[in-house]
Order: C-alpha cells, then structure tokens, then sequence
C-alpha cells in the first residue's frame, strides 16, 4: 500500500473553511481570454502536462481530529465545458476530490480555486503555465520550457514567521500589491488575527457602512466585469499620486457613498487590501502566502474629495504594509495560533472559533479588494491572450484587478442583485475620460430566463463573465 504524503493546512487557509458559506464558497476565479475558440483535446493535453508540475495541486482535503490536511491523490483533472454559475462550490466535505476545476468557454479558459489549497497569485503561476502549454502544443514551432515543479509541503508562513530568523526580509515597493484571494486570491477574506477582536472593540464608536441589498435567488454569486484601457486608469491614479489600488479603493468609496444616498450614522467606509508576501520574502510555493491590510475614510472629518480620500488611504497603507509591520502581525498570529491551548481544541470547535471571528471581523469592513496587477505570459501566450479576468465568491461587496495586453479588468462580486454602486463606478471612471465596458452575469430569475431564450448578450457579444 502506498503511503500517501500529506501537510497541515497553513495558518490562512483554516480560516477559508470555517467562513465559507451557501453564498460565498470560497473560490475564485482567474480567466484568460484567447484570440480564437478553445480547443478542448488540447487544453486537456496541456492540463495534464502542467498537473504534473504542481504536486500541490493533486492535494485533496482531509479532516483530523484537530486540524485539517492536504493529502496526496491520485487523482485527475478533467477538462469540462462550463456548466456552473461562477465561483461554485468546490470542496465537499463528504467527497474526496481535487479543490480546483478548469473549464472553457468559448474562447475562455478558466480555472477556478478553492481558497483554502492557493491564494490568487499561486493559482496564477498555475493558468500562466496551463495557458503557456496550451498554446505550445497549438503552435509546436515553439520551443518547449523547462517548468520548475512545485511541491506540496513548503508553508511560507512556517519558514519565515514561525522561528527567529536572521536575515532581513528583502524590501520591495509597498505600492506593488497581490492577492490572497489572492486573493485572494483572491484575494478574498480579511484574515483575523486574534489581536483584532480587542481592536475592533477599541473602535466600537466607529460605525462602519455596509453594502445591503436583495440576496440573489440561488445563493450564485453576482459579477460584473468592467474592462477598459489600462494606461488611462493608471494615469489617472498617478495624477493623485497613489497606486492603482489605492485609487480604485478610493473610487469605490465614492460610488458607495453616491448611491447610497445618504450614509446616515454609518459614515466610515473600510476596505480589506490584500498585500502579495513574496514580494518581502522570497517564496516560489503556491499556497497561500499573504497578509491583509484594512484602511478606512470616514466622510465628514475632513476633505472628501477623491484626491484626499486617495491620499487618506495611501497615508494608513504603507506603514502597515511594510515589512517589519507584516512580519510583527503574522509572528504575533503563528505564536497563538501554536499555543498548547488552542493546539489540544478540537477541529469542529476551532471552526465555530474561527467563523465567529471572521463574522466579527466581516461587520468592519465595507469592501474586500485585491489587485493582481499587470500580468505578462512568456511566448507565445502573451501575443495570443487578449483579456485576463479575476474575481472571487464574496460575503460582501469586493472587485477584483487584472490587466494585460493594455487592458484593466476590475470584476465586482457581490451576494446581492443591486448594482448601483457598480454604476456610480462605471459612470465616475467615463465622466474622466475613460472607455469603459460592463458585462454582467445573470442572476435573477427574469435575466436567467432571458438567458435560456438565447437573448444574453455577455461580453464582446458572446461571452459571460
């Protein structure tokens, strides 16, 4: 009998299966958009050569008696065409099956995550190269690549957090954002910490603003994809003198508070910004490895204008994303999360823990928000990948970004039908001189109807998001 290799879940990916719910499942997803139809025989072909590299990708999750685990399989991926609302649920608690899926539409490749197994960036690593494959075997002219394999037992978050380490982590732009999801990954859920439960008490006066609205009818998730040239979104956050998240957080803020009408009591806005820890300390595995920052405006203590909400938010951001402060936090979570105390509670009580905790920590926030950047694909990929797509199932309102080949995709999720803040978004980037076009999914029962009578138009005519 084979032995079957097996980790522990890092210390972010518990969190993932004590908050996931019907509505937000914990997946996201991260699309590339080819230049023709997609092949399945052959996507298939390329799914097979690149599982092969990602060992941790064979991994199905197993239940302890006090903690969760990753577990090696055999099992094999399967190449389907897309038959599910986005970001459906993938890990069954009573199935043994692989936490990821890769799907096709028309000229889409998809793949979508379960959170607990990769954050958006890991999962990234895993599209660049099923893509690059593709499109090797596509056009064999290409010289085949070298692909490094990526092991199942590395956690970043033990290497560098959970002993004293001499070395100083490497410094890199606090500007330059990831995701868990990313995210959150994508990223994804604003992971607390157990210091955060007194920190959300010590700001108990603070009343934060929540998106509400009408549940969509089946729990799916609402998306809406806004794409528009890259450079003019990217200008315009420079004008203000912050990066391109920052801005876009500060937009959101803008089109919550416009289409609200009036915030009444609640006049603080907060958003949960991932922040990519590879770019601090150096790491090539692809399970979850980020932190989460929160930042806040609140209307009516200052300038509200977009430049200084911008500013505002800029000027919390980069203290907590530097290093020193990311590596004091997460130190500070490892060393509880280790105590021998909470070592000895059993797994079905750490997930009520951990998920009144989250729930906690979700009533601070009014948005999650992650940025994968600017994506370039080695050849030939890049010159045959038009769009890249991200976003995540969502307990609360949250966008995902991604830009490639000059385009911006910020894809808004939501469990709720309304899209007026989304509105607000779309109409303040278009009064700045941006060209901007909105896809949105299906989801009530009269847009679903009108999807089965063949009238759903989706992007560029043809696809859905």
């Amino acid at each position: 009998m084979t032995r079957r290799r097996w980790v522990r879940l890092d210390n972010a990916s518990n969190i993932f299966l004590a908050a996931r719910t019907s509505s937000d499942p914990k997946v996201f997803r991260l699309s590339a958009e080819m230049d023709h139809e997609v092949d399945p025989q052959l996507l298939q072909r390329a799914l097979d050569l690149t599982y092969d590299q990602y060992r941790l990708y064979r991994a199905v999750l197993r239940r302890g008696v006090f903690w969760y685990y990753l577990q090696d399989s055999d099992l094999r991926p399967v190449v389907t065409e897309e038959n599910l609302h986005t970001c459906a649920p993938i890990y069954q608690a009573d199935r043994r099956t692989l936490l990821f899926r890769v799907e096709h539409h028309r000229r889409r490749i998809v793949l979508e995550v379960f959170h607990a197994l990769s954050d958006g960036t890991g999962a990234l690593w895993f599209l660049t190269d099923l893509v690059t494959a593709y499109l090797r075997l596509r056009y064999p002219e290409q010289p085949p690549a070298a692909e490094p394999v990526h092991e199942l037992s590395l956690d970043s978050f033990a290497h560098y957090f959970r002993r004293r380490r001499d070395a100083a982590p490497r410094q890199a732009p606090v500007s330059a954002l990831g995701s868990g999801a990313e995210r959150d990954p994508g990223a994804d859920v604003d992971r607390p910490a157990p210091w955060g439960l007194g920190r959300l008490r010590r700001a108990s006066g603070t009343r934060v603003y929540r998106v509400r609205g009408t549940r969509t009818p089946d729990h799916r998730t609402r998306a809406v994809e806004l794409t528009m040239p890259a450079p003019d979104v990217l200008a315009l956050a420079r004008a203000e003198g912050v990066s391109l998240t920052i801005y876009l957080t500060a937009l959101f803020f803008e089109s919550v508070r416009r289409s609200s009408g009036d915030l009444g009591r609640a006049r603080t806005l907060a958003a949960s910004v991932p922040v990519n820890l590879r770019q601090f300390f150096p790491s090539t595995s692809p399970r979850n490895f980020f932190a989460t920052v929160r930042v806040e405006h609140t209307y009516g203590d200052g300038p509200d204008d977009l430049g200084a909400i911008c500013r505002n938010l800029e000027s919390q951001f980069r203290p907590k994303a530097a290093p020193e402060a990311l590596e004091t936090k997460l130190r500070r979570f490892i060393q509880f999360e280790r105590t021998p105390a909470l070592r000895i509670v059993p797994r079905p009580l750490k997930d009520v823990i951990l998920g009144v905790v989250n729930r906690i920590s979700n009533r601070s926030l009014t948005v999650a928000v992650s940025n994968l950047g600017r994506v370039t694909l080695p050849e030939p990929a890049d010159s045959h990948v038009r769009r890249m797509l991200f976003h995540v199932s969502a307990a609360r309102p949250q966008f995902c970004a991604i830009s490639h080949a000059g385009l911006l995709t910020v894809t808004f999720t939501s469990p709720f039908s309304e899209t007026d803040h989304i509105r607000e978004f779309a109409r303040s980037l278009t009064a700045n001189g941006i060209d901007v076009v909105v896809a949105a999914a299906r989801v009530t029962e009269d847009e679903l109807a009108e999807a089965e009578a063949g009238t759903d138009a989706g992007t560029d005519g043809e696809e859905k998001p």
